[in-house]
């Protein structure tokens, strides 16, 4: 399962490369879905009601994933292991990262440097071209 960050969807909203096309060649996906944080900070950010209406649309083409017990508890564990590294992340790609690591998903974003500090999650490539096969 490929979980959407928030830069990633703005980037797909706006057109962005190369988020944009991997964002549509996932959604194509039922695999393909996001996180309740994320659906909280794309509507929280929406500047009028037609960019409202947009990022709804999106939305409701993606499953959610929710921020649940299990999320939380693993979340606060990501958050407690960063920041006694002197590396925290910030609260809400705390939460990120720990309702992707208990749905055992990967991670499509654009932040890097501060995704990969978390232990045990994996993150994908932005590139949408797919290797071929070896033979």
């Amino acid at each position: 399962m490929i979980v959407a960050d928030t830069d990633v969807l703005i980037d797909f909203l706006a057109g962005r490369e190369p988020s944009a096309g991997r964002v549509a060649v996932e959604l194509a996906s039922p695999s393909f879905c996001t996180t309740a944080v994320t659906r909280f900070e794309l509507l929280a950010g929406a500047r009028d009601s037609t960019a409202e209406a947009l990022i709804r649309r999106l939305l409701a083409s993606l499953s959610t994933l929710p921020l649940d017990q299990d999320s939380a508890d693993r979340a606060a564990a990501v958050r407690r292991r960063l920041e006694g590294r002197g590396e925290g992340i910030g609260m809400a790609d705390s939460l990120i990262a720990g309702i992707v690591l208990v749905n055992d998903g990967m991670l499509l974003t654009r932040n890097r440097r501060h995704f990969a500090r978390v232990d045990g999650l994996a993150l994908a490539t932005l590139a949408t071209e797919v290797p071929p096969e070896e033979e």
